[in-house]
């Protein structure tokens, strides 16, 4: 089969280094996520000529990723057959990967972590690969959540509900409908963490939900309970003495950082049983071991820890929102077009959940919507560019990211699609964080300051969540429109690239 008619399943395939080069592969939002025998023999060069591939992002070890945007999950699933059938007839091109030396290995590592905070630690990069992977596969459900609480802002914003009233049985019931990701957000969260850390996803399940049943929650109202105010947060805690042992109760519901915790932990117990266990016994003794070790464990030490950790990292931004609304306001934007490409986001977006959780709110989401419309606004420019000179390619390149983001609140494509590949966006984009984080800061500063009670992707559908929502809506708009008409009036390009993208 000639180049020109194999499939770009059949290119990116090509690309990584054939079936053979691939341990691992899933996909994310907008990325293909590969894990290599070897990162050396990839053909970064072919896979960027592929009209699909937005950009090509190295990882540190032999982690590969590659940029595709909305059409992600057609890709992954043209690749899985791809690689279904190589192992199926036997043919899988091993033989890139048997020639390379380890010394050429380590070279390749060497020259990927020397590229970034992620890339100097390897076990930086594993941590980030960690929180990302235990969030992504449930982004999709997050998102649905939030656009059922969006429609019943807009609801309650016309005056046909009244949520703050009293609720029929019907509301109830659709609050029940977003309310059920959050609540039991912990038991997915164990679930993903634990299918990425190779331990049994189900144990890890299991060993969260254990925290959530209602046989646990009723130790709060035993005679036996003790209650104790924290002055610090204003709350009641409640301990029990189980086994003559004192163990702080806590609502898990919605928390993130106990599940992330627990199963960090439950990795190492699992590996060390399936280690003195016989292999034969696997299957019995291995799970009720770690029922057994990590139930208690969790409950007497890794909750409360994580609970407080969580808490308490929320407080410390809460204090910086209060007593520094302006520079907050201004600092959150402006840091997230660096945080993202390369996945260092991860710690707030759990702390926006744990602030939902522990707060009923959230602080930090308005600020980062600001960011999320000053992308989308460089998007709009270059779009906007293309239509004018009629480039057909990067028509179709910017008018699909725009739409991502818009309505899905996914800055992905337009940062790999666009924004990395031409040094003149960043500054563009920049001035409009800037912008919009002045606006939200001066007008936070009069009126207070933008919060939300849901997990929202920053999009124009979520716009109903955020409160005062005016606030918001002026804020994403200044964001918007600088960087667009910046790009506009002065282009994307510079004189070199103008030249190259013509050729």
């Amino acid at each position: 089969m000639s180049n020109g008619n194999k499939s770009s399943a059949e290119k990116i395939l090509e690309g990584i280094g054939g079936a053979g080069n691939i341990k691992f592969l899933t996909c994310c939002a907008t990325r293909l996520r590969f894990e290599l025998n070897d990162n050396s023999i990839v053909d970064k060069a072919a896979l960027d000529a592929i009209p699909e591939v937005m950009g090509c992002v190295p990882q540190s070890g032999e982690r590969y990723q590659i940029v595709v945007g909305g059409g992600v999950a057609t890709m992954h699933s043209a690749l899985q057959q791809l690689l279904e059938q190589s192992k199926a007839s036997g043919s899988a091109d091993n033989t890139k990967t048997e020639t390379k030396a380890a010394a050429s290995n380590d070279d390749v590592k060497a020259s990927l972590r020397s590229s970034g905070v992620r890339g100097k630690v390897a076990w930086v990069d594993g941590f980030f690969e960690y929180l990302s992977d235990s969030f992504r596969p449930i982004l999709g459900i997050l998102l649905g959540a939030s656009l059922i609480i969006a429609l019943c802002a807009v609801l309650d914003a016309l005056h046909i509900v009244d949520f703050r009233g009293d609720k029929s049985a019907g509301w109830v019931f659709v609050d029940s409908m977003w309310h059920s990701v959050f609540y039991f957000l912990p038991i997915m969260v164990a679930y993903n963490a634990s299918k990425k850390l190779k331990v049994d996803p189900w144990l890890g399940a299991a060993i969260m939900g254990a925290l959530m049943t209602p046989d646990f929650q009723k130790l709060t109202s035993l005679a036996s309970t003790s209650s104790i105010k924290d002055a610090t947060l204003g709350t009641v805690s409640h301990v029990a003495h189980v086994f003559g042992l004192p163990m702080q109760l806590n609502d898990y519901s919605g928390n993130v950082f106990v599940p992330l915790i627990m199963v960090a932990v439950l990795a190492l117990v699992y590996r060390f049983l399936k280690k003195i266990i016989p292999e034969n016994l696997h299957m019995v003794f291995v799970p009720f071991l770690s029922l057994i070790i990590m139930i208690p464990l969790t409950a007497f030490l890794i909750g409360p820890l994580g609970v407080w950790i969580g808490t308490y990292l929320g407080l410390g931004l809460a204090w910086l929102n209060t007593h520094a609304p302006f520079v907050f306001a201004i600092l959150i934007p402006l840091l997230y077009p660096f945080l993202v490409p390369l996945g260092l986001h991860w710690p707030l977006n759990a702390l926006m959940l744990m602030n939902i959780q522990t707060l009923g709110y959230d602080f930090i989401q308005g600020p980062m919507g600001v960011w999320n419309f000053a992308c989308f606004g460089a998007t709009a420019g270059v779009l906007l560019i293309s239509l004018r000179e009629k480039d057909a390619t990067m028509r179709q390149t910017a008018s699909g990211a725009l739409a991502a983001g818009l309505f899905g609140g996914i800055s992905e494509p337009s940062l790999y699609g666009i924004h990395l590949r031409f040094k003149k966006v960043y500054p563009r984009l920049l001035a409009g964080c800037l912008a919009g984080g002045v606006t939200l800061a001066v007008l936070s500063s009069m009126y207070g300051s933008v919060k939300t009670q849901a997990f929202a992707f920053t999009s124009l559908l979520t716009i109903p969540v955020f409160h005062p929502m005016w606030i918001y809506a002026i804020s994403i708009a200044v964001a918007f429109v600088v960087p667009m008409v910046l790009i506009v009036l002065f282009d994307y390009r510079t004189a070199e690239e103008k030249a190259e993208h013509k050729e």
